[in-house]
């Protein structure tokens, strides 16, 4: 590795790797490129796709071709195939990493929203930064309980 702080090198580098590690590697990048990605209609990150599709062309080397599809149109862009989506880890992995982003990211946004509507602005500028994160977590465990012992069983819309 070059630890020199002065100039970033643009020399290239080899890396040895077996099989199994290359697998992982090449899970981690899909994943990674996914995470960048996925949700964008417009605007892709161009670094991470472009990483994405050489590593991605490397899968002969390894003797993995069938997880990777390539036609000479798609120029240098490579893309998983049914096969490697489907009888790898990365569907699990995926599906784990949102269903527990889904109740993460619902119990802190509700807490958050209960947080700012239970306290004035007058008594949040008294509450120390302790006694703040303290309350505001007693709202997101509120719901973090909710969710574990109903999931979305008793969530409803009130129509005012």
């Amino acid at each position: 590795m070059n630890f020199n702080m002065k100039k970033p090198s643009k020399q290239k580098q080899a890396v040895e790797l077996t099989r199994d590690q290359f697998l992982a590697l090449l899970k981690a990048v899909y994943l990674g490129n996914w995470m960048a990605n996925a949700y964008r209609t417009e605007g892709m990150k161009k670094e991470y796709e472009g990483i994405a599709d050489y590593i991605f062309s490397l899968t002969p080397q390894f003797g993995l071709e069938k997880y990777m599809d390539h036609e000479e149109s798609d120029g240098e862009r490579y893309f998983p195939t049914n096969e490697f989506e489907e009888h790898t880890d990365v569907h699990i992995l995926h599906e784990a990493y949102d269903e527990e982003t889904f109740w993460d990211e619902m119990a802190e946004r509700l807490g958050e929203r209960d947080f700012f509507e239970r306290y004035t602005k007058e008594e949040l500028k008294k509450m120390n930064k302790d006694e703040g994160f303290t309350l505001l977590n007693r709202c997101i465990d509120n719901y973090n309980e909710e969710f574990e012992k109903f999931g979305i069983e008793r969530i409803r819309l009130e129509k005012k």
